[in-house]
């Protein structure tokens, strides 16, 4: 017989190290905690730009562009007596009963301005986006112009582009 062991007994657990078999503790690879922290900050930033941007910034009244930028935010607002403000008396009646895209739908970019003396033409262009579709939502662009003229030290819509158009109480009756 032989004699028991002396100290404790071993408990059942890895192989000792360099026997076949070996299980090893690994660390998390430092260079991938620095990746995932690098997208962590990256979506952190992305989050933050889309919820604080906001409105454009408005531009000065007293430019032709300023004039379209305001017209449209009150159109795109539903806000017609706000708008028919901004264009003149003949403009005011001219009122094109067809079907117009919901205003709510809308998107208004700058493209250009071109002023004159007593004229300037502010080109935009119009984004319209249409819900449903088989495929979800259809978007469409339209590039086109409002026309201005001067009115003492401001300026006043003369033509309107087709989508922002609004019927004035004056033009319904």
């Amino acid at each position: 017989m032989r004699p028991p062991p002396e100290g404790p007994p071993e408990e059942p657990g890895p192989e000792k190290p360099g026997e076949a078999g070996e299980l090893r503790r690994t660390r998390p690879d430092r260079t991938l905690l620095a990746i995932m922290a690098a997208i962590a900050v990256i979506v952190i930033i992305a989050l933050a730009v889309v919820f604080t941007r906001g409105e454009p910034a408005p531009l000065a009244e007293s430019t032709p562009a300023g004039i379209a930028q305001r017209y449209a935010a009150a159109v795109i607002a539903g806000d017609e007596t706000a708008a028919s403000a901004y264009l003149t008396p003949a403009a005011r009646t001219k009122c094109t009963t067809g079907a117009r895209p919901s205003a709510r739908n809308l998107r208004v970019t700058l493209v250009s301005t071109t002023e004159r003396p007593e004229s300037a033409d502010v080109r935009v262009l119009i984004t319209v986006s249409e819900p449903g579709g088989p495929f979800g939502s259809a978007e469409y662009q339209v590039e086109d112009a409002f026309d201005l003229v001067r009115a003492g030290n401001g300026w006043l819509i003369d033509t309107v582009p087709w989508p922002l158009a609004v019927c004035t109480g004056e033009a319904k009756q």
